[in-house]
């Protein structure tokens, strides 16, 4: 019989608050970290994305939770994008409904003066991502005396984007006496650093290996030989597919995903959001929660900024690009499939990205799908800037190089025909005397 969250040791505060959220059954990574970390010994997850690591680390934290009449806070959560940090404070304070649990989120972007106001008033859990919490810390507005129990979730992500500085220094900061929970879906070589350097003999728990596909999501495939011949299929498939209902596309760079929204926004006028690093954080906020409420039917999104994405019924996940990072691929694909839902990744290969499909299909162990080109697809002629191949000017003018002893483009007029010609000194003295010029012995 499959497990249920009655099964765990949960107070009736949380087996209400699972109820009201529609929540019976936990998952693997839920299961197996539950016990341990309710032992108090530092542990690490190895899941992947839409695995629910949230609840893994939330729920037993909340089950031994004791009210306290202390301001400061007990917990420090860091998640490395502003999105993830409000979908963990949001996931927090719904857990703990039915408690007595002040949650404060502190993300860089936010007006920092709030921040400041909101933890001055008390807080028990903050959540934060590492540049802001390190702020707030040096500042003084962030007491760190109280945390005893230290959450990293997306570490390898949080080291990606350039943060070990950041989290080394916090985890200085903090008393040496804590439980350290952390969470990634890969273990690198700089993640095996920190926690050599920081963890005390943790627990290493996997709820899959790392380039694992999830079971639930159907992989496939088109070879598509430009941009436009993309844009072309999305369209297409977004046409005459009525089981796209909700479809996560994921773009390489911020131009393209502003690219392909210029073109696909107006095709599908009012359903279709973009969201990447240079849009506002109200703005990305707003965009989330109309793709979320299904005013957006697709949502333009960049990997970095998709990280931080908790998005359930996400039925499609399109790839207008193959990441070069093989990992990626696993990342972006597990926003669909969730909580044993059905799901569909689809990816749209050209030519010289056939190469990252092949080290994709070698990391997970399994092929991805080719499918034929569907029926009515318009195969572009016209390329990028990016796609026009690169004339090499050095070989053209090569070849226009003419033969030795030959004019080479036009004949110059006898005006310009002298040649600029400087005489040295000892050309002078032949001209003059007829003989070279005595070098004087060297002293």
């Amino acid at each position: 019989m499959k497990m249920t969250f009655d099964d765990l040791n949960l107070n009736k505060q949380l087996r209400n608050a699972l109820a009201d959220l529609h929540f019976t059954h936990p998952t693997t990574i839920q299961r197996k970290s539950f016990a341990v970390i309710m032992s108090g010994r530092d542990i690490v997850g190895i899941a992947q994305t839409g695995t629910g690591k949230t609840l893994s680390y939330l729920l037993p934290i909340l089950r031994q939770w004791e009210f306290s009449k202390e301001t400061t806070p007990r917990v420090l959560i860091m998640v490395p994008t502003r999105e993830l940090v409000v979908q963990v404070v949001e996931t927090a304070r719904e857990l703990s409904r039915y408690m007595s649990v002040k949650t404060v989120g502190v993300y860089g972007g936010g007006n920092i003066n709030l921040q400041m106001a909101a933890l001055q008033e008390g807080a028990d859990i903050v959540v934060g991502t590492p540049g802001r919490v390190y702020d707030l810390a040096v500042r003084g507005s962030l007491k760190m005396k109280s945390i005893r129990r230290l959450v990293i979730d997306e570490v390898d992500e949080m080291l990606g984007l350039g943060f070990k500085t950041q989290l080394k220094d916090i985890m200085r900061l903090l008393p040496q006496r804590r439980q350290n929970l952390m969470f990634s879906a890969t273990l690198t070589d700089d993640v095996e650093l920190l926690i050599n350097d920081f963890f005390n003999n943790p627990e290493k728990i996997e709820a899959a290996p790392a380039g694992s596909p999830l079971e639930n999501i159907t992989q496939t495939a088109y070879k598509v030989p430009n941009f436009h011949t993309k844009i072309n299929l999305l369209e297409l498939l977004l046409r005459t597919d009525p089981t796209m209902t909700k479809v996560l596309v994921f773009a390489g760079t911020k131009k393209m995903a502003d690219d392909i929204f210029a073109i696909i926004g107006e095709k599908f006028p009012g359903s279709v959001g973009v969201i990447h690093s240079d849009k506002t954080q109200p703005n990305r906020f707003d965009t989330v929660a109309k793709f979320q409420n299904n005013t957006y039917r697709v949502l333009i999104a960049t990997d970095i900024i998709a990280r931080g994405l908790d998005i359930s019924e996400v039925s499609h996940v399109i790839n207008f690009d193959v990441p070069d990072v093989p990992e990626s691929y696993i990342h972006r694909i597990g926003r669909t499939g969730r909580a044993d839902q059905k799901g569909q990744a689809i990816t749209f290969v050209s030519e010289g990205e056939v190469k990252y499909k092949t080290a994709i299909e070698k990391l997970m162990k399994k092929k991805i799908k080719l499918l034929p080109s569907p029926e009515g697809l318009e195969i572009s002629t016209e390329l990028t800037a990016a796609e026009t191949p690169k004339t090499d000017i050095g070989k053209v003018l090569g070849k226009a190089r003419a033969p030795q002893g030959e004019m080479a483009f036009h004949r110059k007029s006898e005006k310009n025909m002298k040649e600029n010609f400087h005489l040295t000194r000892d050309m002078k003295h032949r001209l003059k005397y007829g003989k070279p010029l005595k070098k004087k012995p060297k002293k």
